[in-house]
Parts: structure tokens; sequence; C-alpha cells
């Protein structure tokens, strides 16, 4: 290859990927752009501010029913703690029962596990729906949250069984001649080697519940226990939309899980890869 198509080529990489980098970041420059427009109206005529303001994060905390979006951010992260939590705990366990032990029927549940991945949520609103109606359990967090945890198993399950999978038995062997009991074995051994994958499902986790919309809505009719979800809706109007709130809320809401994702960038790669090879 000649120097000159040594520097085409280079040149192309370098178009293609800043084409690549301007049709990914462009959404998130004009959100925040708007959020921070001081500009009458809109705000969104313009690419770029006429000046800076925090009026519209401001408006935005304090305006709506039962304390703003301030409050819809609360009962989200309550709801999206629980969900991670719970998912994950549950979610260790039963890779290591798919991934350790051998029982009738286990080629059925990891079949079942993946249809289950297949289904579209849409499609089980109204199941789920009278379900919690039938156990108590609509317009409340905790409701939510096992809704939310239900959906966020299959992959769970699937991704931290290649995991477990992955880590020799000769180590948990060793383990038991040495003395240690299974508990002991599965928290000295197991569950650092599996950290990684861990953090991967948890990320997963926290997406699913943070910003949800569908069940959100359709669960929860106390305006005190929407979640982030519901509450950007809350600044779409039937005339007017005010999108300097609406941007503002979005950058809010965007935030944690840009800090989630930026600290977990490392382990989440490994824990992604390495779940999907046994």
């Amino acid at each position: 290859m000649t120097a000159r198509s040594s520097a085409r080529a280079r040149a192309g990489k370098f178009t293609a990927t800043a084409l690549v980098l301007l049709f990914t970041l462009f959404p998130v420059y004009f959100m925040l752009s708007t959020a921070f427009n001081g500009r009458a109206g809109s705000g969104t005529d313009s690419l770029f501010p006429s000046h800076f303001t925090m009026r519209h994060f401001s408006k935005a905390l304090s305006s709506g029913a039962s304390g703003g979006f301030g409050r819809y951010m609360l009962n989200s992260a309550i709801v999206t703690v629980i969900v991670v939590v719970a998912s994950g705990v549950l979610a260790l366990l039963g890779a290591v029962a798919m991934a350790r032990f051998r029982f009738r029927l286990r080629t059925t549940v990891l079949v079942l596990i993946l249809v289950v991945q297949m289904l579209p949520a849409e499609a089980l609103v109204i199941p789920l729906f009278l379900q919690m109606k039938d156990l108590r359990m609509l317009n409340s967090l905790l409701g939510l949250a096992i809704v939310y945890t239900a959906f966020a198993l299959p992959f769970a399950i699937w991704n931290l069984r290649g995991f477990v999978a992955a880590v020799p038995v000769e180590l948990e062997e060793a383990a038991y001649l040495d003395g240690c009991s299974w508990w002991r074995m599965f928290r000295s051994i197991l569950l650092p080697l599996v950290v990684p994958g861990l953090i991967a499902t948890s990320a997963f986790a926290f997406v699913l519940a943070w910003e949800e919309f569908t069940f959100a809505l359709t669960f929860l009719s106390d305006q005190g226990r929407m979640t982030v979800g519901v509450g950007l809706a809350e600044f779409l109007g039937q005339n007017t939309n005010d999108w300097g709130g609406l941007m503002a809320a979005s950058t809010l809401v965007t935030i944690p899980v840009v800090v989630v994702f930026v600290l977990a960038q490392r382990r989440l790669t490994v824990g992604l890869v390495a779940g999907a090879v046994k």
C-alpha cells in the first residue's frame, strides 16, 4: 500500500468516525443546549443558547404535583435500588443452580428463560396488571419493583450462568477439601470471581428500572408515587410543550445513567463478554 493510499484510508476512517460521533452525540448536545437556553420561547429554534440559565432546572424540580420532579426521581431511586439488589441476589443464586447442579427439567427451564426474553413487554401489561390487582399491589412502588425484577431476571440469570460456568469446578473442590462449607466457598471463592458479571447484570437492571414508562403509567395512579418516566410526560401539554423544562428534566434523568456506566465501564465490558463464553 502506497503512502497516498494509506493517507486516504486514515482520512476515510477519521471521517466515518466523526460522522458516527456526530450522529450519536447531537441529540445529547441538543438536549443540553435546550435545557440551558435562556432564549424566550420554546428554545428549540436555535442550536446555540442565547445565554445560559438554570431556570429550567429549578422549575423542573419545583413545579408539578406532589413535590415536583425531585419526588419522581426519589421514587425511581427507591424502585431501582430494590430491583438491582433483588435481581442481583436472585439471579446469582439461579445462575449457580443452573451451572452447578443437575436436576430434572433443567434444559426446559433454560429454554423457558430464553422464551421469556423474547416476549415483548407490552404483551404482558394486561396479565401483570390483573395479577397485581389480585395481589393488591397496584399503585405501589414495591409492586412495580417486583414486576421490573421479573423482567430483569431472565437476562441476568442467563448472563451470570455463563460466568459461573467459566469458574473451574476444581477451585470449589479445593475449598471443600480445605474444610470450607458451601456458604464459605460461595462467599470467598465463587462470588469474587463473578463480580464483573454481577456488575453487568446490575447495570442492565438499573437501566430497566430507572426510566421505564409503560408499566409505571399502567400500575401507578397516585401522582406522589410516579416515577421519572411518567414525570417527563407532564412537560408535554395538549396545546403547548415546556421544552426547556422537559430537556432539563431529561438531563437530570440521564446523569445517573451516565455516572453508573462510567464507574462500571471496565467491569461491565468484561462481564458482558465473559458471561457469554463458557
